[in-house]
């Protein structure tokens, strides 16, 4: 009789390398891993081999870099969504990519169930789990954090060890780490305290700390069509290439660093650093770009709708009926969002210096302090007496309640 098969989202750290022989020993699944490359910096083709050697059947290594960009980075994007209005959930829509290509291996190997490492403290396990069940709600899903007797690094790595596992455990006073090409996040050491100030010297690899860096401004242009950036400096790129050339650029010049206390779904807080280079350059034009761009109903409406895309994303949902509905809204309201946006980048600092656009709101004839033939100002007096009629009629029936009439 053939053994049921089971796809672990594979990492090659130390929890998914003793998750392969738990599985094996615990269910009597075949094992089979798939690593996904979402711009973490990492060369994934060691995992093979390890991957390999501590039990798995075979391994799928999978470039998805471009899809989550362009699937995943850039709607959040264009939808402005930031979680506690702060937060640009680089690892939060990367979890739905990972667990969609989880889902897609699991078919296509004929597997019964699939598997990952995430804690039963973390927002992921309910990232990934969602995601499974709105793709494949017949897949079986075991998260061994939440079953399994280990309970601390050292109880891992003596389980490593009593099967011969090599390891390269990080040292005990490092980060928990996070990173892929949108961003990187770290958890822990003095961090854990919210009244300690990060040491960004010591943990920083993603941007120069902004009093080290250069001490002239750079200037970036960035060009959008319907919302999404297609041009650097005047050069068009492909997403990838350009939020790789946007995260050197902005991290060079100390910009992008978030230091955070946010609401994690499960109910605790807990406190972060994020690395956000190039995403938070193209937030910052993609901003521009709609004051100039979209009508003041359609932006303030949709800053309400990022605050909800961005909960969404936080939460798990991606693959919701809401979500969706959501992006529609996002699409249809940057039809008009086309145009060029000039940012100024120093030390940690973005600031605008200009933008353009052929659907541009803007008139210099109406906003103009000269004179103009355009704005009568006496029409003013109409508009001002009819918007405050309500609180003149409030206050008129107060003065009338308190004189008793």
């Amino acid at each position: 009789m053939s053994k049921e098969k089971i796809v672990l989202a594979y990492s090659g750290g130390l929890d998914t390398s003793i998750i392969i022989p738990w599985l094996k020993e615990s269910y009597g699944y075949e094992v089979i891993a798939m690593a996904a490359d979402v711009g973490q910096g990492e060369e994934l083709s060691p995992l093979r081999e390890k991957a390999i050697k501590t039990g798995a059947s075979k391994i799928f290594i999978e470039d998805l870099k471009d899809e989550f960009v362009r699937d995943f980075i850039f709607p959040t994007l264009k939808a402005g969504a930031m979680y506690e209005g702060k937060y640009l959930l680089g690892t939060s829509f990367a979890r739905p990519l990972i667990a969609k290509r989880l889902v897609e291996i699991a078919r296509q190997e004929g597997a019964s169930a699939v598997a990952h490492g995430a804690t039963g403290k973390g927002n992921d396990q309910v990232r990934f789990e969602l995601t499974v069940k709105a793709l494949a709600p017949e897949l079986k899903i075991v998260a061994p954090w939440r079953v399994w007797d280990i309970r601390s690094r050292d109880d891992e790595i003596e389980y490593a060890e009593a099967r011969g596992i090599e390891l390269q455990t990080k040292r005990a006073d490092s980060y928990s780490m996070d990173r892929n090409i949108w961003h990187l996040s770290h958890e822990g050491l003095e961090l854990e305290d919210p009244a300690n100030e990060p040491d960004y010297r010591r943990m920083l690899q993603m941007i120069t700390p902004p009093e080290d860096a250069p001490d002239r401004p750079a200037y970036v242009e960035l060009r959008f069509e319907k919302g999404s950036p297609v041009a650097l400096n005047g050069k068009a790129m492909a997403p990838v290439a350009m939020l790789e050339a946007l995260n050197a650029i902005a991290g060079e010049n100390g910009v992008g660093i978030l230091d955070m206390v946010e609401n994690r779904l499960v109910g605790m807080k807990s406190r972060g650093v994020y690395e956000t280079p190039g995403g938070t350059v193209l937030y910052a034009a993609h901003r521009e770009l709609e004051f100039l761009c979209l009508d003041r109903e359609t932006l303030h409406y949709k800053d309400a709708v990022a605050q909800r895309f961005a909960e969404l994303v936080y939460y798990g949902q991606w693959y919701t009926p809401l979500r969706k509905a959501l992006s529609a809204f996002v699409d249809s309201a940057q039809e008009s969002v086309t145009g060029d946006v000039r940012l100024k980048l120093y030390k940690g600092a973005v600031s605008p210096a200009g933008s353009k656009s052929e659907y541009s709101l803007y008139s210099e004839e109406l906003s103009t302090f000269a004179r103009d033939e355009v704005y009568n100002q006496k029409d003013a007096e109409g508009f001002i007496n009819l918007f405050g009629l309500p609180m003149k009629v409030e206050a008129l029936m107060k003065q009338r309640r308190a004189e008793g009439k």
